[in-house]
C-alpha cells in the first residue's frame, strides 16, 4: 500500500524519475491511532510532487520558486506496489518497487511510453491507454 510521503518511481517517459506522494485520491482508509490514513493500491489515483527529474524535462528547475512548485505537482495512477494484491482467483501479485504513471487533466498518461510491467487491475479501472502502452501486463 502507498500512503502520504511514500517515495515512488515514475514509470513513464515524461522526464520525472522519482516522486513523493502528497495525497491519496482513491484507496481505502486504515486506522493509526486516532487519525485515519488513506492508502492506495494498484489503480488508485494519487497526487505527487516530482523530486528527481532529467535536466531538460518539464519538471526540472524553473525561473522562480512559485513556478517550480506548481510545475512539479502532478496527478498519477499507481501501477506497481511492493505490497501483494489479491486477485479474485486467489492468487497474489506483487512487484519489486512502487511505481506510478503521471496523468494529464483527462486522466490519460502524459508520457508516450510506459517502462516495466503493470498490473492487470488497471484494465478493470479503465486505464486502457496505459495497458496498451505497457511492455508487459502481469
Amino acid at each position: 500500500m502507498i500512503q502520504m510521503q511514500t517515495m515512488v518511481d515514475v514509470a513513464d517517459n515524461t522526464g520525472a524519475k522519482q516522486a513523493q506522494v502528497i495525497t491519496v485520491l482513491g484507496g481505502s482508509t486504515g486506522r493509526r491511532g486516532k487519525r485515519r490514513l488513506k492508502r492506495a493500491g494498484v489503480g488508485d489515483q494519487v497526487v505527487v510532487t516530482v523530486k528527481k527529474a532529467l535536466p531538460n524535462s518539464e519538471f526540472s528547475g524553473g525561473a522562480t520558486r512559485k513556478d517550480r512548485s506548481t510545475r512539479r505537482k502532478a496527478k498519477a495512477v499507481v501501477v506497481r506496489t511492493c505490497r501483494a494484491t489479491r486477485r479474485p482467483d486467489g492468487s497474489y501479485v506483487r512487484f519489486d518497487s512502487n511505481a506510478v504513471v503521471l496523468l494529464d487533466a483527462n486522466n490519460e498518461p502524459r508520457g508516450t511510453r510506459i517502462f516495466g510491467a503493470v498490473a492487470r487491475e488497471l484494465r478493470e479501472r479503465g486505464y486502457m491507454k496505459i495497458i496498451s502502452l505497457a511492455d508487459e501486463v502481469v
